[in-house]
């Protein structure tokens, strides 16, 4: 198998952008993003469940980090689940993305944490070049 790099830079640039015309606070759960990849594909998918009840924007940056990541794992040939449930569904419906997520074999579940992992860099290193300074920095 060659060497493929998904594009993984240009998406998280667009991802970032998009986000910081969104709200450009949201941008600081980046940092978040990539310290929960340690956690594992489900608690990464699992934080957009947190922050749909609080903060809109932050979910909609992780929701768009996933779906993007989803895209190029199906272009590795790994299949990840896109669904992004709400606290509202049933927990039937949450468990079924988590037990989706923890039954994939061993080797796509380290093959998709790595990807993860290096999107994630990748959209924190975009996050502190496309930042706007806060009106709370400027005072």
């Amino acid at each position: 198998m060659g060497w493929n790099p998904y594009h993984l830079d240009k998406r998280a640039q667009k991802i970032v952008l998009v986000a910081r015309d969104r709200d450009n606070d949201s941008l600081n759960q980046a940092y978040k993003m990539r310290a929960t990849c340690a956690y594992g594909l489900e608690r990464f998918w699992g934080e957009y469940l947190r922050l749909a009840e609080s903060d809109a924007h932050k979910a909609d940056f992780l929701r768009d980090v996933w779906c993007a990541f989803v895209e190029i794992m199906e272009l590795s040939g790994i299949t990840i689940p896109k669904q992004m449930a709400s606290r509202n569904e049933a927990e039937a419906a949450i468990e079924q993305v988590a037990d989706a997520l923890w039954s994939l074999p061993r080797e796509h579940q380290q093959a998709a944490l790595a990807v993860l992992t290096n999107f994630c860099d990748a959209v924190v290193w975009w996050t502190q070049r496309l930042k706007k300074p806060s009106e709370r920095d400027s005072l």
